[in-house]
């Protein structure tokens, strides 16, 4: 019984912190860039788009596809860091708790 009563305050404190992770993950901007920083585009820690940013010598139409190239780098390299981001706050979250070997989380 006394080890049962330790898994609910664990899965209790899991579930505060998971619930500050989120709250920081959210209000977290982290930018991701091309083309030597010509093109850079910012997302939430959640993966939502913020903002870009493209320098203006990329804005014609001779252009347009490196530029789609270009955009699309810049997402996925702040893409990236957003998952090393989360990947790094999923492991504060859960530091101290002796989970299952193999457990994920989120479930």
């Amino acid at each position: 019984m006394k080890n049962l009563a330790n898994m609910m305050k664990q899965a209790q404190e899991m579930q505060g912190k998971m619930a500050e992770m989120q709250a920081r993950l959210e209000l977290m901007v982290v930018e991701g860039q091309s083309g030597g920083g010509m093109v850079k585009v910012a997302l939430s820690g959640k993966s939502d788009l913020r903002r870009v940013t493209i320098d203006p010598s990329l804005m014609t139409a001779d252009d347009r596809e490196v530029l789609e190239d270009l955009l699309l780098a810049a997402h996925a390299d702040a893409k990236q860091k957003v998952e090393a981001a989360m990947a790094q706050e999923m492991q504060a979250a859960t530091a101290g708790l002796n989970l299952p070997a193999g457990m994920k989380l989120p479930f």
